[in-house]
């Protein structure tokens, strides 16, 4: 799920081919809202912003999003990686955004998108912030850049555990694991507590370990802190990112998810509205 790295070269974003794709998808916008009386009228088109839009659980949001017809603007650290790995689309939009190099720099890159998917990670290297630079101030830039530019709506993919201490989980193996690699757990939760006193209009999904085979279980949803093991496949943490997007019960809410083999298989949005946040 690795996505952004510290060390690169200055940004080189490209906010006015963003801003083509926002008027292509408001003009559908204008279309859609001109007919919203008449029966049958089809929900505005929004225009979503993924972060780490070539790792492994960002591909896949990205991946849904243009499936259920949203508008795309897909940050990535290396454009030509991304013209390899992401669908080739109308709807998708690549720009060149680094979620370290500061908030300043991803101003434009986010202006005028409905909303943002924040599915970054850091990848593994000899620098031992590495962390620190992707999971905390990163997301912490995304995040104010979406304050300075005016957007509203966060989705933030976090993991189980973050809260591990608080949860009693000192002494869990995941996490230690986890916090021997630069504090990784530690570093998410500084990000979500950022994002909780922004003023954004947020939802945290705490996914599982995660795994790239297809999930032989269904989502099982629970309010913070409930989980401190279990499993789920990046296809199904996707589809809740993007489910949160189209559930008003997901508003200001912190959820986590596992996959289990003998849950009942549920709409996301059912699983929203079931959630009672602390």
């Amino acid at each position: 799920m690795a996505s952004a790295r510290p060390h690169l070269p200055p940004t080189l974003a490209l906010p006015a081919a963003a801003r083509n794709l926002v008027l292509r998808c408001r003009a559908v916008s204008t279309m859609d809202a001109a007919s919203a009386s008449s029966p049958g009228a089809e929900k505005k088109t929004m225009t979503v912003f993924v972060a780490g839009s070539t790792g492994r659980t960002g591909k896949r949001v990205v991946e849904k999003l243009l499936a259920k017809g949203f508008g795309v603007v897909a940050g990535t650290t290396d454009i030509g990686r991304a013209r390899g790995s992401l669908p080739h689309n109308p709807n998708l939009q690549l720009v060149r955004a680094d979620v370290t190099e500061g908030a300043d720099k991803l101003v434009e890159v986010v202006r005028g998108v409905d909303a943002v998917v924040c599915a970054t990670g850091f990848r593994r290297s000899f620098d031992p912030f590495a962390p620190w630079k992707v999971d905390n101030f990163g997301t912490v830039n995304l995040v104010e850049a979406c304050r300075k530019a005016g957007v509203t709506r966060f989705v933030l993919v976090s993991s189980i555990l973050v809260n591990g201490a608080a949860m009693g989980q000192l002494l869990n193996p995941a996490y230690i694991v986890l916090n021997l690699l630069g504090l990784t757990l530690v570093a998410k939760l500084q990000a979500e507590n950022h994002i909780r006193k922004s003023g954004i209009n947020y939802t945290i999904v705490r996914p599982g370990g995660l795994t790239d085979q297809p999930s032989t279980g269904n989502i099982v949803m629970e309010p913070e802190d409930t989980f401190y093991s279990g499993s789920i496949s990046r296809d199904q943490v996707a589809e809740v990112a993007v489910g949160a997007l189209l559930s008003t019960e997901s508003s200001y809410g912190v959820v986590e998810i596992v996959a289990r083999a003998d849950a009942p298989n549920r709409p996301v949005e059912d699983m929203f509205a079931a959630i009672k946040q602390k």
